[in-house]
């Protein structure tokens, strides 16, 4: 029997519940090609292998790894996979698989303490969204962590990942989940969240530009935006920007909605400058 491992952030999903809630946000059919990551000891595994085509399951743990094959040794639509998700380059991995298509949706109880970079992993950057955006990604996060996810504008928590996040993929709360329904319980509570990738993000001249600006913005929450970007725009400039779009020239980072951002940072750009004309 394995026991969780502190170093990999193993709690297992006890509650059946729970189980039901993901499955039901993440809508599996038969037709669907899921990738799990870090399936555990397969408690969300069994469920998933019953509902969908496929189930490709990375898990960084050797001992879990033979559990798991011991324990779905008959399953013919189960790919597993052992390594670390964030270095495994999955379609080399899968190349070894002619027969396994590329997974369309993302089921999974994440490790927290690598949330952001798994989020980064499945949509990409700013400046370089995934090339093959999944169908839906349903995750069971730590629950401050969810909130960012799907924060408003001008709340406390909205903050430079709920812009990227955002600007990547609509967020929304599928239900909380007390330490109670996982065995060993952890020390936070949890959220399931559902993603749905916008297959073609807003329109934007400059993704790159974007992205630095929105770092930049969130530096400092407590200074105004027009002073976390005044090394990258001029503050005139930026006032008169700021004026045509109706912000307040006072705002703050938090206060602008990813939209705003985007507009904000499409009507910024330094313009070309004119050609001489000889005399």
């Amino acid at each position: 029997m394995a026991y969780p491992r502190k170093r990999f952030g193993q709690h297992w999903l006890r509650s059946e519940q729970v189980l039901h809630r993901i499955l039901e946000a993440a809508a599996v059919s038969r037709c669907d090609r899921i990738l799990e990551i870090g399936p555990g000891q397969g408690i969300l595994t069994r469920w998933l292998l019953s509902l969908a085509d496929t189930v490709i399951a990375v898990e960084i743990d050797w001992d879990l790894c033979r559990s798991l094959q011991n324990q779905f040794h008959q399953a013919d639509n189960l790919v597993l996979l052992q390594g670390d998700f964030l270095e495994l380059d999955l379609s080399q991995a899968l190349a070894r698989y002619p027969d396994t298509q590329w997974p369309n949706k993302v089921v999974a109880n994440i490790p927290y303490y690598i949330t952001g970079p798994i989020l980064e992993r499945l949509l990409g950057t700013m400046a370089q969204p995934a090339p093959h955006p999944y169908d839906s990604i349903v995750l069971l996060l730590q629950r401050d962590v969810a909130e960012r996810l799907y924060a408003s504008p001008g709340s406390k928590t909205f903050g430079a990942l709920s812009v990227r996040v955002q600007y990547l993929a609509q967020c929304e709360l599928i239900c909380p989940v007390p330490p109670q329904a996982f065995q060993p319980p952890p020390k936070v509570d949890s959220a399931v969240v559902r993603l749905t990738p916008r297959p073609q993000p807003w329109v934007v001249k400059d993704p790159q530009k974007l992205q630095q600006w929105v770092t930049l913005g969130f530096a400092n929450k407590r200074k105004m935006l027009r002073n976390n970007l005044k090394g990258v725009i001029d503050r005139d400039h930026l006032m008169a920007v700021m004026e045509q779009l109706g912000l307040d020239p006072k705002a703050r980072a938090e206060d602008l909605s990813v939209e705003q951002w985007v507009a904000l940072s499409n009507q910024t750009l330094t313009p070309e400058p004119e050609p001489e004309t000889k005399g």
